[in-house]
């Protein structure tokens, strides 16, 4: 009744058999050897609605299983659809691969995935259409910046770590025995920058790593690098080990019980600890660190590195020209549990639960409470400078007046990118009227004093060209460095911002005149935007 063309059609021959209906035919290509070909419904169905029918009429179609391999914009990924046959051959897993090597496939290529695929073929129905991934790329994997293992426990990490009573409760004054080295004691294990690993889409593109930041170790006092290691530090004297940016430094220790009347004002070439208080009106001054585990009530402290206070840092307002009695600088962090009438100015300024009536300026960060969520309480006082300022709450309920200033070190920079400009178009106009007298050295006839001026412009240009490009890249530091502060500066207040806090950053202003809820308070568009936190 069927005959199968060589180009895969079922035929019928309507001279030899007519048929009855559609549906006959139908049923009758079913329970034939053709039954999973694709049926022709559109021919059969015009065949019986034709006035003049076709003698040799197509009822159905054996087709072959087809994989198309597609890849995805960025190169990555290869999908291939695989059509499965109706009534025709299977794809072989030969055949398969050849569409892949077409469409260019050439790495990330996993035989199991092709083999996944292909096995639906005797899964599911004639004439399914299913896709599956052949192939995939591999992203770049940058490599790590060069880390710094400590191997000796520091002095900051012994605070970090009250000694435990017998009664299982904290002592907060004693932190056991002070971190100490001896001389030639390991100090940091320097781990090497890696280079990462390359990846590659799947037409075979490499795709590059970003090596790791590469950092030196660096050798603070009382430490060298080793002699028979350049990744080890050591120590070269007897003392209390300090982290520093990319190394450690070894102080000599000075430790006193009360700095008071009694034991006068303290100077030290070194870091002091103080394992009491620190009372009114007395001086400590160190070139290290500076640990106080009581309180500093109207003193003065200045360190060259952290200053630490286990209590707080508590002073007053003079009357004679409101000045506060207690102030704290240091050029590293300063740590304390609370401050009221104190002048702070660190690199960070971290207080656990809150700043009242406080002055404070950091070059980074201030934060007011612990943790990921700091609760801590800021009102009173101004803060004069900072790059980023975190507490829980700010202001008053009574709306007080208070004043904070981020990134006003932006002022400054400005100032000095106006400076190093104009240097900058003055140096280019000499350039220029060295030029313009260059040029005119060709009037000259005397051949030898000509070449003697040219030669004495050419050498005033060079420097002129060398000063102009110092310049250019100052103005383009200065810029960067400009734009990253007015980006990162921020205010964040993880409770209640409340009314009647001014609030600056760098030449903008915004004032609160109610209460918000947890923000985010940045620079947007030169405009000071209040940012809701979710």
């Amino acid at each position: 009744m069927f005959k199968l063309a060589h180009n895969g059609n079922v035929l019928l021959d309507t001279s030899e058999f007519a048929p009855a209906s559609a549906a006959f035919i139908i049923e009758a290509i079913e329970q034939s050897p053709y039954s999973e070909c694709e049926i022709n419904h559109d021919a059969i169905n015009n065949y019986f609605k034709s006035a003049t029918p076709e003698r040799i009429l197509i009822v159905a179609t054996r087709r072959d299983a087809t994989l198309s391999v597609e890849l995805s914009d960025d190169k990555m990924l290869a999908t291939g659809t695989l059509t499965l046959a109706k009534g025709g051959k299977p794809l072989s897993f030969d055949e398969a691969k050849k569409e892949l090597v077409k469409a260019h496939v050439a790495r990330g290529y996993k035989k199991a995935f092709l083999e996944q695929l292909l096995q639906k073929q005797f899964e599911l129905p004639p004439g399914s259409v299913v896709s599956g991934p052949l192939a995939k790329g591999r992203l770049p994997t940058d490599g790590k910046p060069t880390r710094f293992k400590a191997m000796v426990e520091t002095l900051k990490d012994c605070l970090k770590a009250p000694k435990l009573k017998e009664d299982g409760s904290v002592d907060m004054r004693d932190f056991g025995k002070l971190a100490s080295v001896k001389p030639g004691e390991l100090l940091i294990q320097q781990q090497p920058a890696t280079p990462g690993q390359e990846g590659f889409n799947v037409v075979g593109d490499v795709l590059p790593a970003k090596p790791g930041e590469v950092h030196a170790l660096i050798a603070g006092e009382g430490t060298e690098i080793s002699k028979t290691n350049p990744m080890e530090l050591l120590s070269t004297i007897a003392g209390v080990p300090v982290e520093i940016n990319n190394g450690m430094r070894v102080d000599d220790i000075f430790t006193i019980t009360d700095v008071s009347v009694k034991t006068g004002h303290v100077d030290f070439e070194g870091s002091v600890i103080v394992s009491k208080n620190i009372e009114p009106g007395m001086r400590v001054n160190a070139t290290g660190d500076i640990t106080v585990l009581g309180t500093v009530e109207s003193g003065e402290l200045t360190a060259g590195g952290d200053i630490t206070v286990k209590q707080g840092v508590i002073g007053h307002q003079k009357p004679e020209d409101k000045s506060l009695s207690c102030k704290i600088i240091c050029a590293g962090d300063m740590h304390a549990s609370h401050s009221q009438y104190c002048y702070i100015e660190a690199n960070n300024i971290l207080l656990d639960r809150q700043a009242s009536h406080s002055l404070m300026k950091a070059k980074n960060k201030i934060q007011i409470g612990q943790s990921d969520l700091p609760q801590g309480k800021l009102f009173g006082g101004k803060v004069l400078d900072a790059t980023k300022l975190i507490a829980g709450e700010i202001g008053n309920e009574s709306g007080a007046k208070m004043i904070i200033n981020l990134a006003a070190s932006a002022a400054q920079i400005t100032k000095d990118i106006d400076k190093y400009f104009s240097k900058l178009t003055a140096t280019n106009e000499q350039f220029d009227s060295l030029q313009m007298a260059l040029e005119k050295t060709d009037l000259m006839t005397d051949a030898d004093k000509k070449n003697e001026l040219r030669n004495k412009i050419g050498t005033a240009q060079l420097h002129h060209s060398q000063q102009a490009e110092q310049l250019e890249k100052q103005v383009t530091r200065l810029e960067q460095t400009l734009n990253t502060l007015l980006n990162e500066a921020a205010l964040t207040v993880n409770n209640v911002l409340h009314s009647g806090v001014e609030i600056h950053i760098f030449n903008k202003l915004l004032r609160t005149t109610r209460n918000f809820p947890p923000s985010h308070v940045k620079l947007e568009n030169n405009k000071i935007e209040i940012e809701f936190k979710t």
